[in-house]
Order: C-alpha cells, then sequence, then structure tokens
C-alpha cells in the first residue's frame, strides 16, 4: 500500500471538509495525475437527495475542469468512515466508466479495509459509447 500512501492520506485529509448532515457518512476522494498533481472531492449532501454530488465524482470533475482527461489521470482513492469497505455508488460507477481508463487503479479505503480495483471489475458489462 506504500504506492498509494500519498493518495490515501490526501482523501482522509479532504474527507474532513464532506458536507453530510443527513446521512453522516462522510467520504473523501482523491485523483493522481500522471504529472503528480491532485485533485480532491468530499460529498456534498443535499436536501433534496438527488442533488448530492459524491466525493469521487467532484474530484474527477475537478482534474476535467482543469483540462486532464482518462489518459492522464494515474489512480483515484476514495475513503468512507462506515463499517463496511467503501465503494463507489451507481451514479459514480458510471462516471468512471465514461472518464476513466479502463485499468486506472481504484483505491477504496474504510479503516484498515483496502481493496485496489478497477471500473471493469466494479461496473461489468457497463454502457458506454460503444453501446450507442
Amino acid at each position: 500500500m506504500e504506492k498509494y500512501r500519498d493518495i490515501i492520506e490526501k482523501a482522509y485529509e479532504v474527507q474532513k471538509n464532506a458536507y453530510a448532515p443527513y446521512s453522516n457518512f462522510f467520504v473523501g476522494a482523491c485523483v493522481k495525475t500522471k504529472d503528480n498533481k491532485y485533485f480532491l472531492g468530499a460529498n456534498v449532501e443535499n436536501a433534496s437527495y438527488g442533488l448530492t454530488n459524491c466525493a469521487e465524482r467532484n474530484a474527477i470533475f475537478q482534474a476535467y475542469s482543469m483540462g486532464y482527461r482518462k489518459k492522464d489521470i494515474e489512480s483515484i482513492c476514495i475513503v468512507g468512515s462506515g463499517k463496511n469497505l467503501i465503494t463507489p455508488c451507481g451514479a459514480c460507477r458510471q462516471v468512471m466508466v465514461e472518464l476513466l481508463e479502463k485499468d486506472t487503479p481504484i483505491v477504496l479505503v474504510t479503516g484498515d479495509k483496502i481493496k485496489i480495483t478497477n471500473i471493469e471489475e466494479l461496473l461489468p458489462f457497463s454502457f458506454t459509447d460503444e453501446s450507442l
């Protein structure tokens, strides 16, 4: 896990900025680019739950907003504080299918539980531009 220590630490740091007054489920995320830039995101809830934005989408969208694209992203880490290992919701998985390379490492961390995966494993048989 030493290879991912930097993004794990940054994701835990930004998790402190999460706005989660309804669920009390605080999430942080860190995207690392191949040129060693970091883009952070925390979940931001809304009383109209559908308008909530997840930490990983915030981090990915921030990287894209700065001109980075899937070929530029080295890895992403998502941390949570629940009882079980955190995993991205369905909406986030669909965003990742489009905005990450298939083999981009996705590091999931909750406490001492860690899993390194990728979007193909998280969302097999996904809907992509090739489906249109």
